[in-house]
């Protein structure tokens, strides 16, 4: 896997902003593999499901992937992020 530097972490914020599953599911990768960030299971979740939610399969495959390493309270809270997210930038 490349590894992501900040400016490509930046740009794919800018680019989820503007509704862009792959975007969405590179920010799921940096979050999930620890690539420019550190490794954050909850807002890999949150990136995943919202590529999921726009027909990403890759981001389904993902997310299932990292929901076996987290508790439910954790897969609760990435929902929550990824709904108060989708308020925001639908």
């Amino acid at each position: 896997m490349a590894c992501i530097d900040v400016d490509a972490l930046a740009q794919f914020e800018t680019d989820a902003k503007c509704g862009r599953p792959d975007a969405m599911y590179n920010l799921g990768l940096a979050y999930s593999t620890g690539q420019g960030v550190d490794v954050d299971f909850i807002a890999a979740h949150k990136w995943f499901n919202l590529a999921a939610l726009r027909g990403s399969d890759e981001a389904k495959s993902w997310r299932a992937s990292i929901s076996k390493e987290m508790n439910t309270s954790q897969i609760a809270e990435a929902q929550r992020l990824a709904r108060e997210w989708l308020s925001i930038f639908k």
